[in-house]
């Protein structure tokens, strides 16, 4: 299965020797689950865009530290790329900005939330559990690092609510084929590719600028105790069975 990254955005230079590319932070992700996935990567926030949605089985839309509500040139091309391919039924996840920017595309919005930012590790209720959840039983919560200001605050008529929280009311979204028999497209607001090294790492850079610095520190200690602990793995088996079953 070769699937295509839609690069929206770049780690932080200062955070790159330790962690890598959010590139490498999906491959890592995805090696344990699925290796036989191979990835090309489209620097779309370059202009750089695939020649069709056909060009690979599937489509991963990266985070982003731009807002969709920037409508900068490469994000409406993005959004008319990620119409085609969810039109084409070509399978589509999409992470924190990919997650944003897809409901954006097929007719939500998205806005900054009045909550603030939603930092370190955030618990979700599934609302509505897949087959290609691949569990024994059907899931009833899970753990991930968030990072983000932004929340899809309305939804696309086409999507439905996987995951929510209190926090976040859309944190989730599955989107159903034409027929109903199937999902084709998949996203999340929080991060299954950010370990609570990285998460750490990232609240520290962005104390006091970005985050407030209160908040970032209380955060960053957090996860630097293992308060809790994201469910990474869990959540890359169900995008791999997403994948598969579209």
């Amino acid at each position: 299965m070769r699937i295509g990254i839609l690069e929206t955005g770049r780690s932080r230079e200062a955070l790159h020797a330790a962690h890598g590319s959010y590139i490498d932070m999906f491959r890592r992700l995805f090696a344990e689950q699925a290796p036989e996935i191979t990835f090309e990567v489209f620097a779309v926030l370059d202009d750089q865009f695939p020649a069709s949605v056909d060009a690979c089985d599937g489509w991963l839309i990266t985070g982003s530290r731009h807002g969709v509500y920037e409508g900068l040139p490469w994000m409406l091309r993005l959004q008319e790329f990620l119409r085609q391919a969810v039109a084409a039924e070509r399978p589509v996840v999409g992470i924190c900005f990919g997650h944003q920017i897809l409901a954006e595309a097929l007719g939500g919005k998205v806005r900054k939330s009045e909550k603030g930012w939603g930092i370190a590790v955030h618990q979700y209720q599934v609302d509505d559990p897949r087959p290609w959840m691949g569990e024994a039983a059907p899931p009833t919560d899970f753990r991930l690092n968030a990072m983000h200001q932004d929340q899809v605050q309305e939804l696309p008529p086409s999507a439905q609510v996987l995951a929510s929280s209190d926090f976040c009311p859309h944190a989730a979204l599955c989107y159903p084929s034409a027929d109903g028999t199937r999902d084709i497209a998949l996203s999340f607001q929080a991060h299954p590719e950010f370990t609570p090294a990285y998460e750490r790492d990232l609240i520290h850079v962005l104390s006091g600028s970005a985050i407030p610095a209160e908040q970032a520190s209380a955060a960053e200690q957090a996860v630097a105790r293992g308060d809790l602990q994201p469910e990474q793995q869990r959540v890359a088996g169900w995008i791999v069975g997403f994948l598969r079953q579209a």
